[in-house]
């Protein structure tokens, strides 16, 4: 097939040529950045279109209520969960114990405060642990029989658990809550909680502090009757309490 011949073009025809062909370049150029902007309109209206379905926090909504004991358990010796919330209305006394520790004598005492005020409503509890210097060695089944059929006390003695550290267990977590006037961490064993009848920790003793002292019964009096009001933070004893008990051992 024979080549197609190109047309004579005379000075005005080039010249019109050359102007399409320019604006046919600058419409290249500028349709990119066009379509930039057009993409980005449209991000942005589907951005306040999803503001706008976002629903602004209701000031008029209950706050969640604060935790309390109640929302924990500990294990009893027989594997099974026991909520703290079986004790509402009560008042708490939560002690971390050690039958091997120098304070082991304080047992006596405790088993005669649940004794003298468990009439009013007070109840002891009884948390084994083994947290400082072997104080509560052997199986669940040794400590099963040291506090129960050793010992028949009169309060409830559950499985032995971590009062601090990594294994801590939960409801130690919560009373040692560095937010609350009783926080900071158990340093020794004996340390005593004391809980209000809704649930709140109100006072804290620590170990050295025996529960047939007077600060404690008065302070136990008080909750029961309903005048406490929540204690400062106590005193750093762990270093005496720490060198007496090893001492002791």
């Amino acid at each position: 097939m024979p080549e197609t011949e190109a047309l004579p073009m005379n000075a005005s025809s080039r010249t019109g040529f050359v102007r399409i062909i320019c604006a046919m370049d600058t419409a290249k150029r500028l349709l990119k950045p066009t379509a930039v902007c057009c993409a980005l309109l449209i991000a942005a209206l589907a951005a306040g279109q999803g503001a706008k379905s976002e629903k602004p926090p209701d000031k008029n909504a209950p706050e969640k209520p604060a935790r309390t004991v109640y929302d924990y358990s500990l294990v009893g010796f027989d594997k099974k969960e026991v909520s703290l919330s079986t004790y509402k209305g009560k008042v708490l006394l939560i002690v971390n114990l050690a039958s091997k520790s120098i304070f082991r004598d304080q047992i006596s005492m405790l088993d005669g405060l649940q004794k003298a005020y468990k009439d009013q409503g007070l109840i002891v509890i009884g948390v084994p642990s083994n947290d400082f210097g072997d104080q509560e060695p052997g199986s669940e089944a040794d400590i099963q029989k040291t506090y129960s059929s050793d010992m028949h006390l009169s309060f409830p003695v559950f499985a032995r658990v971590s009062v601090r550290g990594k294994d801590q267990a939960p409801l130690y977590g919560y009373l040692t809550d560095k937010k609350g006037s009783t926080g900071g961490d158990v340093h020794w064993s004996y340390t005593k909680f004391i809980v209000d009848r809704t649930g709140k920790v109100v006072a804290r003793f620590e170990p050295h502090i025996a529960p047939d002292s007077p600060e404690l019964r008065v302070m136990i009096e008080d909750v029961l009757a309903g005048k406490n009001k929540p204690s400062a933070p106590k005193k750093d004893e762990s270093k005496d309490a720490s060198s007496d008990d090893e001492g002791g051992r």
